[in-house]
């Protein structure tokens, strides 16, 4: 996130406020606005992140409103106050609504300019031109020009009056010299001026560039999407216990630290605490990462965000709010976005200087012919062939018809690749760091083995377990039934089934009395503990089976479950070591199981345990030192990490919170996509350099040709022309791409 601090003391208290921005199109404009909200009296810090177009402000409480939106109104901004963290502005929809009908109309308007370009380029072929009526085309220009249009004026003027140039300056400039000096040509000859005027350079640039900004917004808003759907799984009241022992629901914005939260199945838990009375199994994997639920007792800690899958608990909150975990998780995702390093676009780079030198350029040639004797109207003529040639017609071209080729193929492919950043940075990756749970595992739970532990057949063993798991729904109990389907064992009756929280299930098979669960269950209803797992289980849950009679417990089998390795998995490392990229794994499970798996699929590194915030500084170290990362996860536990890493790619398979936070999202739930996403990132940023080399080499030849007036305005447009067709056509070979197989 950008930051700037006003330089002054306050002697009062400064309470946050969050705004949402309207208008801003680059990190020039982020940067304009936090400069401009930073000078306002009143203000001790702001920060404007442009991913999430909103602005957050440090200022007395006393500051009015209207005193910070007046001065951004007057830059040509507007800001709208958040009152609520899921409040999507009313604006920001309407805006997007607008952008849209403005891009379909210029579509339409421009169709007849289209036509009756590729008529004159084909003229020779098919003896046939055609052309609009001249006042017909000068109305419908000027709808483009001064209506739709406006914008890139508006823009000019910011960006110009900010003391910088970017490529709204170039379109405002090129069309502006095209579209005036037509109508300087429909005013002189009038009817006469059919075949003469290029209104339809004009009105091409701006459809075309409307198309790449439109492209650019939609992928630029999907960032703030990512907050919503953190924001959404959090609470938004809970269930306290009062000092008379009574119920009362209250705003989790309002729970404090103390406070006795109750949380029943199926509530998510609302505050980071300590489990005072009650016992659950809680699904954690949204947070953490542990695949599998995780038991609750008295003195445990609970997560915020974290679901109460089957039990009661009394919380005593230790942290709420923005402190709580899922709190801190949101507020990670914030930051790492807004702390990836601005990249300058290309074009913007180029343009910065293309922009003067070409406009000095134009006035050298018009008053180098003056003084050399010619007359005013071949001065004029030659001027504008400069103005002509240079306009960006290619270079709007450029980015935005190789991102929907290139974007195009990959979706079909499966993958969907959201802007142009990730295709930027993917195709120099260095690192790839995986979560483990969804990405390079299957995410369910799965019986890996079956250890006999008494004189008792397999089939019979699984028959059982099987059995008394019928009627749990732990994730546990589908690995049983699952086991028992694939090596055709019917499960075996049960009688008398009782389901003992975070422990595991019993129930009584033909008059026996059969007990299946973890250490804990046998610990406590037998009074010791069952055998010691054997070396080759590390990494896995282990589960027993026991009948139980008056003598005490029989061990009859232990049951070890994993988490499933996806078959592509070692496909997958070992084509990305072929890309040249070190592969790590990391993960919010065990470390022995996180450990199995990464020897399984053959990474190169494995850290079990992390945290969300772990993840975080994990890919923070990575990059701090150099290396380009990408960051391959599913859940909401790893959006902080794919936020912070080079590029993200999440799992279509996996999260909301994970697919918007991700630069790139694989939809189909094949991790061997991560291999192509790099690919065709290669391919595309391959073209866009092309193409820009075809966008320029046409200005490189004709620029010094119109100078010297060897180059008619007519020609010129005919080479601007050739330049876009060139562009297009080059960036249509991206779509036979397909990734390897």
């Amino acid at each position: 996130m950008a930051n700037s601090t006003q330089a002054q003391d306050f002697d009062v208290d400064t309470e946050t406020r969050v705004f949402h921005v309207e208008g801003m199109t680059c990190s020039a404009c982020s940067a304009r606005v936090e400069k401009i909200l930073s000078d306002v009296p009143g203000v001790a810090a702001a920060h404007v992140n442009l991913a999430l177009e909103r602005a957050t402000l440090t200022v007395r409480p006393t500051l009015e409103v209207d005193a910070l939106a007046g001065p951004v109104a007057d830059a040509g901004y507007r800001l709208t106050p958040v009152q609520d963290d899921r409040y999507e502005p009313e604006t920001e929809r309407g805006q997007a609504s607008r952008d849209r009908v403005a891009m379909i109309a210029a579509i339409i308007v421009t169709l007849p300019f289209l036509l009756q370009m590729l008529s004159g380029l084909l003229q020779s072929w098919t003896g046939i031109e055609w052309h609009m009526p001249v006042y017909a085309e000068a109305l419908a220009a000027t709808v483009l020009q001064i209506g739709i249009g406006a914008r890139y004026y508006r823009s000019a003027f910011h960006a110009l009056r900010g003391g910088g140039a970017n490529m709204d300056v170039l379109v405002a400039l090129g069309t502006s010299s095209a579209f005036a000096y037509s109508w300087y040509l429909v005013i002189s000859l009038g009817s006469g001026a059919a075949g003469q005027l290029y209104f339809e350079a004009s009105a091409i640039i701006i459809t075309l560039v409307l198309i790449g900004k439109h492209i650019e917004t939609r992928a630029r808003r999907s960032a703030s999407r990512a907050i919503r759907e953190l924001l959404a799984i959090r609470p938004v009241t809970a269930r306290i216990r009062t000092a008379d022992g009574t119920e009362r629901e209250t705003p989790v914005h309002a729970l404090k630290v103390g406070d006795v939260v109750i949380c029943r199945p199926g509530d998510r838990v609302a505050v980071d605490g300590v489990v005072l009375r009650g016992e659950a199994e809680v699904d954690e994997a949204l947070i953490t990462g542990e695949s599998v639920p995780v038991p609750k007792y008295p003195a445990d800690t609970a997560i915020a965000g974290s679901l109460n899958i089957n039990g009661f608990m009394e919380i005593e909150a230790r942290a709420v709010g923005s402190d709580s975990t899922l709190g801190r998780v949101i507020r990670l995702v914030e930051n790492a976005q807004a702390a990836k390093p601005a990249i300058q676009r290309l074009v913007d780079r180029i343009s910065g200087v293309f922009v003067p030198v070409v406009v000095a350029l134009a006035v050298i040639t018009f008053a180098g012919w003056i003084l050399a004797g010619g007359d005013l109207e071949t001065a004029l003529i030659n001027a504008v062939s400069v103005l002509v040639i240079a306009c960006p017609c290619a270079l709007g071209l450029a980015t935005p018809t190789a991102i929907v080729a290139g974007a195009g193929a990959a979706a079909r492919a499966g993958i969907l690749v959201k802007d142009i950043e990730s295709l930027e940075q993917a195709h120099g990756l260095t690192h790839i760091v995986f979560d483990k749970t969804g990405t390079l595992t299957e995410g369910r739970s799965v019986l890996a083995s079956l250890v006999p532990l008494a004189d008792r057949g397999e089939e019979e063993l699984l028959s059982i377990a099987a059995g008394l798991q019928q009627g749990s729904e732990h994730p546990f109990a589908r690995a049983f039934q699952l086991a028992a389907a694939g090596r055709g064992v019917s499960p075996a009756g049960v009688e008398r089934f009782r389901s003992v929280v975070a422990r595991g299930v019993e129930g009584e098979v033909d008059g026996t009395r059969y007990l299946l669960g973890n250490r804990r269950l046998f610990h406590e209803t037998c009074g010791d503990t069952p055998p010691p797992d054997s070396p080759q289980s590390g990494g896995m849950s282990a589960v027993w089976l026991a009948a139980r009679g008056d003598a005490g417990c029989e061990y009859l089998a232990r049951f070890d479950i994993v988490d499933a390795l996806r078959a592509d998995a070692a496909v997958v490392v070992d084509r990305l070591r072929k890309l040249g990229v070190r592969i790590l794994l990391v993960s919010g499970d065990a470390e022995p199981v996180v450990a199995r798996i990464g020897s399984a699929a053959g990474v190169d590194e494995s850290y079990g345990g992390a945290t969300p915030e772990e993840k975080e500084r994990i890919i923070g170290r990575l990059t701090e030192s150099g290396a380009k990362v990408c960051m391959v996860g599913d859940g909401i536990n790893d959006a902080p990490a794919l936020a912070r890493a080079t590029v993200g790619i999440a799992m279509g398979s996996g999260t909301d919170v994970a697919m918007e936070t991700a630069a790139i999202t694989l939809m189909r739930p094949e991790p061997v996509l991560v291999a192509g996403a790099i690919d065709v990132s290669r391919r595309t940023i391959r073209k866009i350099k092309q193409n820009l080399f075809w966008a320029f080499i046409y200005n490189v030849i004709g620029l010094p040709l119109a100078a010297t007036g060897f180059l008619f305005p007519a020609l010129a447009a005919a080479m601007m022309a050739c330049s876009s067709i060139s562009v297009v056509l080059n960036s249509m070979t991206l779509r036979a791409w397909r990734p390897d197989s």
